[in-house]
C-alpha cells in the first residue's frame, strides 16, 4: 500500500523579511559622523534581515551588538554573513553565487564602514 503524504503549505507561512533599505553612501556618512555608533546599530539590523532571508538565526543580536564595538567579533560578523548569508541572499534576488567573505572580512578589518556599505547594497537588491 503506497502512502501519499501532501505537505501542507497553508500552514508553513513563508517568513517574512523586514525592511531595512538605507542608500549604501547613508550607511558610511552615518558611521563616520556617529564615530562607529551607527554601526551598532546597523548591524542589529542588517542581521534581522540576513536571518529572515536565511530561515534560521545566521547572526544573533549579541553578536550583532558586540561586533560594533570589539574588532574580533566585527571580522566574525562580516565573515558569517559573506558565508552564509549573503549566499542566500543572491539566491533570491537571482544573481550569481560568489562569495565575498574574504573580502568583506579584510575590508572590515580596515574600514568596517565599506564593507557595511557592500552588504547594504546586496540587502537592498531585496526590495527592487
Amino acid at each position: 500500500m503506497n502512502e501519499v503524504t501532501n505537505q501542507e503549505e497553508w500552514n508553513n507561512p513563508k517568513p517574512t523579511i523586514p525592511v531595512f533599505k538605507v542608500d549604501p553612501v547613508m550607511v558610511l556618512i552615518f558611521g563616520i559622523l556617529t564615530c562607529g555608533l551607527y554601526l551598532i546599530y546597523w548591524n542589529i539590523k542588517a542581521a534581522e534581515v540576513m536571518n529572515a532571508v536565511s530561515g534560521k538565526e545566521v547572526i544573533s543580536s549579541p553578536v550583532a551588538i558586540l561586533a560594533g564595538c570589539c574588532m574580533p567579533i566585527n571580522l566574525y560578523y562580516y565573515w558569517v554573513a559573506g558565508k552564509e548569508a549573503l549566499p542566500k541572499i543572491y539566491q533570491l534576488t537571482g544573481q550569481p553565487q560568489k562569495d565575498e567573505s574574504v573580502l568583506l572580512m579584510v575590508l572590515g578589518f580596515f574600514f568596517p564602514m565599506v564593507s557595511a556599505m557592500i552588504i547594504q547594497g546586496d540587502i537592498n537588491k531585496l526590495y527592487n
